[in-house]
């Protein structure tokens, strides 16, 4: 699996200190983007948390699943959770080390009490010393946070620098691009009041003979009945002891809502939403444990068309870390239709710059530190269609047809009247474009854009 070094500079280790007036939260930073360009260690916030213990446990889920191995769990994990603030909020990111689910704690306006939100995207540094802390803040403790360091602290020397060199896979950036494309597919299907809420969570086991193993849930009156099978409203719960992390935060739970797409016959992906006080708490759990969200093939139409390129270098620039991305403003702003607008987040969300909120359902904008090209050129299905298109392997026959030659064997692709394509290959036989298109029908969608501007469907 091809890693990338990525090195964590933090100018001492994040920690819970004593102050005056209690328990201070002191959250740092590594290098991260704002608006005025790159900074080593970027200050985002400075003030109290509304509800302390239960920001606490938001914080502790989130280090929790990117400590996390869901499917073969060998070694923990070591990322350091993402954080963005978007002027009104700040937002905490993390990837378990499997990639199949994804968590992120929205701490809101009603959440925080103290000057105003900066904008910006970086790391955070999570260290045993501050979970244990974490885990000993009480609800009548006032907590005081501050994200990033202050002027005053920068100045200093009386602190050691903390540096560590983390292994990043790069299935862990094309997790956050395809968990957006995943997630903005997804709709409200049930939810639950605290005391049901935490009753079904709580139900759920915490292992499994088979662990991953996809199941169905359905709304039965103010809960939630298991289901062997999909049936209409219900929603799939792949792998429920990948919901363990929720456990932090029931204690402080308002309520519960499951967000998902249509059912359907296969697994599916699905968003579980632990609503906090001025908080909300979601994992996004991948269609199976051991099914990673990097291999979704989601982002692939995007990234296989030129025009998505070149609009998504004019929408980047209309970005400024919105909490809510409008589309229709952004057609506006851009001149371009909304699909295309759509199209061009969908590549943008390929170096991190997009992600999705289910409970807005909108977009917002985020900046990693990652090139933009880095999961187009490293993806083996796109790497192939474009070798297919080099060597002259698609040939156009009319009607929606067309073959691609690949060596001895010759696989048969239709575009339909909707845009929708099917292939003859055991890819699409297997999965039914339910992971992305494969190659070949890639390979025709370049063709055919480079023809008439119009590529092949999903």
């Amino acid at each position: 699996m091809t890693q990338a070094a990525h090195a964590y500079a933090y100018l001492r280790p994040s920690a819970v200190l004593d102050g005056a007036d209690g328990p201070r939260l002191a959250l740092e930073t590594s290098g991260g983007a704002t608006p005025l360009g790159a900074v080593a260690n970027p200050r985002f916030f400075a003030g109290f948390l509304a509800d302390p213990a239960a920001a606490a446990a938001g914080l502790l889920a989130v280090a929790d699943v990117a400590a996390a191995r869901y499917h073969q769990p060998r070694l923990r994990a070591s990322l350091d959770p993402v954080v963005t603030a978007n002027g009104d909020r700040l937002r905490f990111e993390s990837f378990s080390g499997c990639c199949g689910v994804y968590a992120r704690l929205d701490v809101l306006e009603a959440g925080l009490d103290g000057d105003d939100i900066g904008h910006g995207t970086t790391n955070v540094d999570v260290n045993n010393p501050l979970r244990e802390a974490l885990t000993r803040i009480g609800p009548a403790d006032p907590l005081h946070l501050a994200v990033g360091p202050d002027a005053l602290e920068v100045t200093t020397f009386d602190g050691p620098v903390v540096e560590r060199k983390v292994p990043l896979p790069e299935r862990w950036l094309r997790g956050f691009a395809e968990t957006q494309v995943t997630a903005a597919g997804f709709d409200l299907r049930a939810e639950l009041p605290a005391a049901e809420a935490v009753r079904f969570l709580r139900s759920l086991p915490r292992g499994s003979a088979r662990p991953g193993a996809p199941g169905w849930v359905v709304p039965a009156g103010r809960t939630l009945r298991p289901t062997t099978r999909p049936v209409p409203g219900s929603v799939c719960l792949p792998g429920p002891e990948r919901l363990a992390a929720l456990h932090r935060v029931l204690r402080h739970a308002l309520a519960l809502r499951v967000y998902g797409p249509v059912a359907g016959d296969g697994p599916q992906a699905s968003a579980w939403e632990v609503v906090l006080p001025g908080m909300r708490l979601t994992l996004t759990l991948s269609p199976d444990a051991s099914r990673g969200f990097s291999g979704e093939g989601g982002v692939l139409g995007a990234l296989a068309t030129g025009t998505a390129e070149q609009d998504a270098e004019l929408v980047g620039v209309l970005l400024a870390w919105e909490p809510r991305i409008d589309t229709a403003e952004l057609a506006e702003q851009s001149g371009l239709p909304a699909e295309r607008v759509r199209a061009a987040l969908t590549r943008l969300g390929t170096a991190g710059q997009i992600g999705y909120d289910t409970a807005e359902a909108a977009y917002f904008h985020r900046q990693l530190p990652y090139d933009a090209g880095r999961a187009e050129a490293r993806n083996p299905r796109l790497r192939a269609a474009h070798a297919l298109v080099a060597a002259g392997a698609v040939l156009e026959e009319g009607g929606g047809l067309a073959t691609v030659t690949v060596d001895d064997h010759v696989q048969r692709v239709r575009t339909d009247a909707a845009g929708g394509a099917s292939c003859t290959c055991l890819w699409w036989a297997k999965y039914r474009g339910g992971r992305g298109p494969c190659k070949h029908v890639l390979a025709v969608g370049m063709v055919r854009e480079a023809r008439t501007g119009t590529g092949a469907g999903r």
